[in-house]
């Protein structure tokens, strides 16, 4: 896994903007990895927000412009005959297709179930939660994670810690497992907790 490893991002974790921010702040130059999604994917990820988290139409259009703007790579075209030769969740063979196409061999989702590793393996795809992405990266090139970690939180007038207890809300294991390898004190309560699907 290097910086020219091509992961395909799922609507859950886009959808999610705390997650969202952290993992395409890591794709920004220099990166961590190239983030890869479809027309379909982003479409899931502002239905969720104008319909789920309650986004104006506006801001979720904004959003969208500047992640295409900045990542004009990660877009990649499915043809309908590739989806049907998945085998995974019906809902998600356009996920398993993107990753097929876009030549990744990764889908960080935080919804496992839609991706079996039976259904992945003819591809040489996997699927891992974002958490354990998260930490995989932190052990790669752990300086730049808690920087760019940093980078966030000052954007956000937070200190580091606050803002890895935010992101714990969602990815609980990796707001821990940084926190234990940094020293950080996060509280127990913010470190729980449970991303949704």
């Amino acid at each position: 896994m290097n910086a020219n490893s091509r992961v395909v991002l799922d609507a859950c974790v886009l959808a999610n903007f705390g997650l969202c921010d952290f993992f395409l702040t890591l794709a920004e130059t220099p990166r961590l990895y190239q983030p890869v999604w479809n027309r379909e994917i982003l479409d899931e990820v502002q239905r969720t927000q104008t319909g789920k988290l309650g986004w104006p139409e506006a801001l979720s259009k904004s959003w969208r412009e500047a992640v295409e703007s900045a990542f004009p790579e990660a877009l990649v075209t499915v043809q309908e005959s590739l989806v049907s030769a998945c085998a995974n969740h019906e809902k998600d063979r356009h996920v398993l297709a993107t990753a097929i196409r876009g030549h990744a061999d990764l889908i960080v989702t935080s919804n496992l179930k839609h991706f079996p590793p039976e259904a992945l393996k003819l591809w040489d795809v996997c699927a891992c939660h974002p958490a354990d992405y998260l930490i995989t990266l932190y052990s790669l090139n752990a300086g730049v994670v808690v920087a760019r970690l940093e980078e966030i939180a000052r954007k956000r007038k937070r200190t580091p810690e606050e803002h890895l207890a935010f992101l714990g809300k969602s990815v609980p294991a990796f707001a821990a497992h940084l926190a234990e390898a940094v020293g950080w004190d996060l509280p127990e309560s913010e470190a729980q907790g449970q991303c949704s699907e």
